[in-house]
């Protein structure tokens, strides 16, 4: 993934899409941000990945 792609990216993607952008499946993702690994939000029912924190999730 670009550097530059992340900056066009809203401030938080639906796990769906984040899995699909980091080449894993839904459920993995979901996985993750349950246990905190992928760094989450929880708004209105739904979890979402907070795009600024998984440029250094990519990185480690």
């Amino acid at each position: 993934m670009k550097k530059n792609s992340f900056d066009a990216l809203p401030l938080l993607l639906p796990v769906p899409q984040a899995a699909k952008m980091l080449g894993i499946s839904r459920a993995s993702a979901y996985r993750l941000a349950a246990a905190g690994e992928l760094p989450s939000r929880r708004l209105g029912g739904r979890i979402y990945i907070v795009t600024s924190e998984l440029r250094t999730f990519v990185a480690a």
